[in-house]
């Protein structure tokens, strides 16, 4: 039952691992008469006259695929990581775009609350208040010189002392609209 090959299950008599094919032959070429048998002439050599075409249909030798397994697997992964970080990575650039915009309004509330504290300390100022009640409310001190101009007319007198514009105070306001709608009307008073 011993063969060449080794037994079953064994390990084979040549070391060689045993696959279950039958091994292939090898043929050589036979070396020509009369040559002079040197290294070029071995049937290993390639000689240099001829050039080496290779088939790959005829030589039972496999192209190799454009994209393998693995680097489908690894472009795969990629793109699986890319659409995973894509979401979160929009937040980030969203958030950071909102704190660089709440900065730039949290310094311009600042900008105003300087001015208005500003504004608030003059305006405590006495002096400064009475010369806003004096432009824009046309107040004046007792003792002070009053100039109005009505209806063309300039009327002088002393702050408090101007008389009234001739109505009675004492009528009535619907009557003192009407008053007003004649005189502003340009009809004579009855």
């Amino acid at each position: 039952m011993s063969s060449a090959r080794g037994r079953r299950g064994g390990t084979p008599a040549d070391g060689r691992r045993h696959t279950g094919r039958a091994p292939r032959v090898h043929s050589t070429r036979p070396v020509g008469t009369g040559l002079r048998a040197s290294a070029t002439n071995r049937p290993g050599a390639r000689r240099s006259g001829r050039r080496a075409v290779r088939s790959s249909a005829g030589t039972g030798q496999r192209r190799r695929p454009l994209f393998t397994g693995r680097a489908v697997l690894l472009g795969g992964l990629i793109l699986l990581l890319a659409l995973t970080l894509a979401g979160p990575v929009r937040q980030y650039l969203a958030g950071r775009a909102e704190l660089e915009q709440l900065a730039a309004e949290g310094r311009e509330l600042d900008e105003r609350a300087a001015e208005l504290r500003a504004q608030l300390e003059r305006q405590s100022d006495p002096a400064y208040a009475e010369r806003q009640a004096r432009e824009r409310l046309t107040y004046v001190l007792p003792g002070d010189r009053l100039v109005v101009v009505v209806d063309g007319e300039a009327v002088e007198g002393d702050a408090g002392t101007l008389a009234s514009a001739g109505r009675d105070a004492r009528l009535p306001w619907d009557e003192g609209l009407m008053q007003s709608l004649a005189d502003a009307d340009g009809e004579p008073e009855e």
